[in-house]
């Protein structure tokens, strides 16, 4: 039964990460678009679609662009910091999204400079040197590779021989289910 659990987990938070990284990615877009003037036209958020957020006019693109992933890091980690700092239970889970937020961003903004799409193609045709792009990669990648170091064994991996605590599988199955649904619901177009 430990198995079932420890694979419940798994497949239910994974998936509630990538959403839950797109959407606080897609937030740095919207506040950094709310304050430099420009107005949202269309935000895709939708578990079958890769987010984006339209603005127009967008009198500031480079910033509203950056914003995304800058935010996208920023506020994982600061979320982590708080669950920690106030010894909160299921902070390994936040660590585990900050983690995969750095990566998901890093990678996302570095790769992504090589074949000019997505932010990295925004952030370069509005002035971004290639070199910063694959410095942020650089830095937050291998940064939340370091910030997933020893997590294995709250994921029931190693030696806890597929041991996971049980209101850890229950609350990601949960918040899983209602992102889903959320940005099923809230984003039918795509």
């Amino acid at each position: 039964m430990k198995r079932v659990s420890q694979v419940i987990l798994i497949t239910s938070f994974m998936p509630f990460c990538w959403l839950a990284f797109m959407a606080v990615h897609e937030l740095g877009h919207i506040i950094a678009a709310a304050f430099t003037g420009g107005t949202v036209t269309n935000v895709v958020l939708h578990p079958l679609a890769i987010s984006r957020t339209d603005v127009s006019p967008n009198p500031s693109p480079l910033i509203t662009t950056w914003a995304g992933p800058i935010f996208g890091v920023l506020l994982p980690l600061f979320t982590w910091c708080l669950f920690r700092k106030f010894k909160i239970p299921g902070d390994y889970l936040v660590r585990f999204f900050a983690g995969f937020c750095l990566i998901a961003n890093g990678a996302y903004i570095g790769i992504g400079s090589f074949e000019n799409i997505g932010d990295a193609g925004d952030m370069m045709n509005h002035g971004s040197p290639a070199w910063l792009l694959w410095l942020f990669g650089v830095v937050t990648v291998p940064f939340g590779l370091l910030i997933w170091h020893r997590l294995g064994t709250k994921f029931g991996l190693g030696e806890s021989d597929g041991k996971v605590d049980g209101w850890a599988v229950s609350a990601s199955l949960a918040m899983f289910t209602i992102l889903f649904v959320a940005t099923f619901l809230m984003s039918p177009r795509f």
